[in-house]
């Protein structure tokens, strides 16, 4: 069984993850691979102990163990996943089509997942009254100016499906823990693209959406691969 290395905290105002560990949960939940979280300290983090270091050079998470195999950085490991374990497929076999999923999942990881949204998302693991609003508007700002107007002429310029390429690939992978971010931010903006609204909403109905949904309680994410055979 593959053991996941993240962090995740249920607070009186909500439960929040790690955007990256939970692009990992996705493909997990996706291919149906049996996983169980190994879930850290958010302290070690930044004290950085050894143990930890050994698993990941920068003391990051996520890191995955498979057997006697360790993985580090998410779109290492999601390709991993795709290679060693499926199906269903999430990258294309056709070079040009598996190049464009690529590319969107590399747009969202820099533009969304270490751009704006660490922005958006890292204040919710602190109390609500010391949050930096004047930080959480620039990256909201950020987002509707740059990001979402990318996303949307991409659904734009898609196949039939409703996903950025088609069937759900990687490309739609860091779009569910965009969908996570803004269910709990729900920004007024989001209706001006109206694309990306319903995306959004269709990821959710995912049944893999229950894994890094903000409704789902730490323990009953962890739980879920219990009966995964």
């Amino acid at each position: 069984m593959i053991v996941l290395y993240t962090t995740e905290r249920d607070y009186p105002w909500g439960t929040l993850r790690s955007t990256h560990a939970s692009k990992v949960k996705i493909v997990l939940e996706e291919k149906r691979v049996p996983y169980r979280i190994e879930n850290l300290s958010p302290g070690m983090l930044w004290k950085k102990p050894p143990e930890m270091l050994a698993r990941h050079p920068l003391g990051k998470v996520p890191y995955i163990e498979d057997g006697g195999l360790t993985i580090y950085d998410s779109t290492v490991i999601n390709e991993y996943l795709e290679d060693r374990y499926g199906p269903p497929r999430l990258l294309p076999a056709d070079p040009a089509a598996r190049a464009r999923v690529r590319e969107l999942e590399q747009f969202a990881d820099e533009a969304l997942l270490m751009g704006n949204l660490p922005g958006i998302w890292m204040p919710y693991w602190s109390e609500p009254a010391k949050r930096d609003n004047q930080s959480m508007d620039r990256a909201r700002e950020a987002l509707r100016t740059r990001d979402l107007p990318y996303i949307e002429r991409s659904l734009g310029e898609s196949a039939a499906g409703g996903n950025l390429c088609g069937e759900f690939s990687m490309a739609d992978v860091p779009m569910m823990v965009l969908a996570m971010v803004l269910e709990v931010d729900a920004p007024a903006f989001l209706p001006e693209f109206p694309r990306v609204d319903r995306y959004l909403k269709a990821l959710r109905e995912r049944s893999s959406y229950r894994a890094i949904s903000p409704r789902t309680k730490v323990a009953e994410a962890s739980s879920l691969t219990s009966s995964l055979k």
